[in-house]
């Protein structure tokens, strides 16, 4: 039982049951609104009909295949219908589907094929133009696949994967080898507490970790975004947020939960957002990321849209970015969140009638039957408005990393509380904030730095595009700010420029020491890889023998 939220004002309202699985979730929808459009892809579309079909035929191919409840189910395809129906397809049958980073080289590939211990690897060949040549990815990343056949694998180095399979007739034709009933007997078995999918974290700081969820979050969740952002059958909600990526699989299955239109563009590309988000007549945008959204703002033909029809943007970034963002489009409610892998996507979420700084300043308040805490380095709860680690547990977190005992007790204690590793704060009405990660702090000659706040003041210059600050080694002060910068197109600044901007409006020991600027970042998924920038300063300064940072002055 747990309190819903009311769809005209999205707080809390009477107590009702939404526990089900994700099968379930979607045959009620197709029995529902059979013909109402479920997926919306260039150049394809899905009603729930079709969808419930397509997941029934992959059901039964997956079957066809030796797939049974437990056996982890790679998917390494470019963002489709395919990709979400074969997600669907695994966990009917009690399986564990594991969308698998288009984005990952062959090491990160290997990583993940064999820490998983799928089964069975479904792929395509990538011929979609924006897609990576995924059959040639995966024998780089598992070399002895080249001397093999795809089916009955026998691979010292991948000792649990038995086959490869091209998406196509394969599973229709192991599909005519399984009845219906097969897969509804295997769908009844399902219970809302098995793992449904197993997602692996972007690996910003270290190796991909596979974090297992459930049944009973994914779907919990779906329905609290459900009653936060109001959702109904006729809103169309567009991310490009990858489907490999917790928040794009979230943001698919809260669409199916609504029984309302899920658009995505497949390869993103900001130049021709504008005109898809006009054309698909899109409710609500699910940019999530400045890195997105921006671009899309940014193009020539934005302002020249009519996209009145839009009225929830979802994107995180700094107060002032996001001030300038919600302006662009003043017709929308802006909204923001805090979110991870381990809670199922949204942690928190802003409610459509907070007021606009609370939308802009804070990530909202926690998703429905979640609970966060904010404690100092000994465990020890803080008040509101001071800044520790986050802590959080509740129906829609996540059960734990897969073949991870030791690191899964580190990071959960007996009360089921798990520690995030980010410093965050929570105000007196219980709103979240998203500071940093804990080791994103600097500590520059004794005094703590948050690479948030350094950031949050250069993207007020205004040539500064993208900020992302990390620690440079120096022989003085243990470390000093190192500042990468994207500047705005068309505009110009030097690295002592920006030091000078920031010297006597900010702390000296906030003052980044270093500047250097870049036109395209290091991602994993939808994050900058900060460690990548920090190896990058480091192995720089190394490289010059610069050993101490000279002291920033006005140019």
């Amino acid at each position: 039982m747990r309190a819903t939220e009311d769809r005209n004002t999205g707080r809390p309202g009477r107590p009702w049951i939404q526990v089900t699985t994700l099968g379930d979730m979607l045959g009620r929808q197709a029995e529902l609104r059979p013909d109402a459009e479920a997926l919306v892809f260039p150049g394809e579309r899905l009603t729930y009909r079709d969808l419930a079909g397509r997941t029934q035929r992959f059901s039964r191919g997956l079957a066809g295949l030796g797939v049974r409840r437990g056996d982890r189910v790679g998917l390494l395809l470019p963002a489709s219908a395919d990709l979400v129906a074969l997600l669907l397809a695994a966990a009917k049958l009690g399986a564990v589907p594991v969308p698998v980073s288009a984005r990952f080289k062959a090491r990160e590939l290997a990583h993940v094929i064999v820490h998983s211990g799928m089964r069975i690897c479904v792929t395509a060949s990538g011929d979609d133009g924006g897609s990576p040549d995924f059959p040639a990815l995966l024998t780089e990343a598992i070399p002895g696949l080249r001397n093999q056949r795809l089916a009955d694998l026998d691979l010292p180095e991948a000792p649990e994967l038995r086959r490869i399979v091209l998406l196509g007739a394969t599973l229709n034709e192991t599909a005519a080898a399984v009845s219906h009933a097969t897969v509804s007997a295997a769908e009844e078995s399902v219970r809302v507490r098995d793992p449904a999918v197993l997602v692996y974290t972007s690996g910003t700081t270290a190796a991909p970790k596979g974090a297992l969820l459930s049944h009973e979050a994914l779907v919990r969740l779906a329905s609290g975004i459900t009653g936060r952002l109001r959702l109904t059958p006729d809103d169309r909600v567009w991310t490009a947020i990858p489907l490999f990526h917790g928040g794009g699989i979230t943001f698919a299955l809260t669409c199916v939960n609504a029984g309302c239109a899920f658009v995505h563009p497949g390869f993103f590309t900001p130049a021709g957002t504008p005109a898809y988000l006009e054309g698909e007549g899109v409710t609500v945008a699910l940019a999530a990321f400045e890195t997105i959204w921006l671009p899309v703002l940014d193009q020539p033909d934005f302002p020249d849209r009519d996209l009145s029809r839009i009225r929830v943007v979802m994107v995180v970034g700094v107060a002032e970015r996001l001030r300038q963002m919600a302006a662009r489009l003043p017709g929308a409610v802006q909204v923001s969140c805090v979110a991870m892998t381990e809670s199922s996507a949204f942690l928190s979420l802003s409610h459509l009638d907070d007021p606009l700084d609370k939308r802009l300043t804070t990530g909202g308040h926690p998703m429905p039957g979640m609970e966060c805490r904010i404690v100092d380095p000994m465990g020890k709860d803080l008040p509101p408005g001071q800044r520790g680690e986050l802590l959080l547990r509740g129906p829609s977190a996540f059960d734990g990393y897969f073949r991870d005992p030791e690191l899964t007790a580190r990071v959960i204690d007996s009360d089921g509380w798990y520690r995030s590793g980010d410093l965050a704060e929570m105000d007196v009405d219980g709103r979240v904030t998203f500071v940093s990660r804990l080791k994103d702090m600097l500590k520059v000659g004794g005094e703590n730095v948050a690479a948030a706040e350094v950031e949050e003041f250069l993207l007020t210059h205004p040539a500064v595009s993208i900020a992302a600050v990390v620690a440079a080694p120096d022989a003085r002060y243990v470390e000093v700010p190192a500042a990468f910068i994207q500047l705005k197109e068309g505009a110009h600044a030097t690295e002592s420029d920006v030091i000078g901007y920031c010297v006597g409006k900010i702390a000296t020991y906030r003052v980044p020491r270093y500047v250097r600027f870049v036109a395209e970042w290091p991602m994993s998924g939808t994050k900058i890889r900060k460690h990548v920038l920090r190896a990058s300063i480091r192995e720089e300064l190394s490289r010059r023998g610069i050993t101490e940072a000279p002291k920033p002055r006005v140019p």
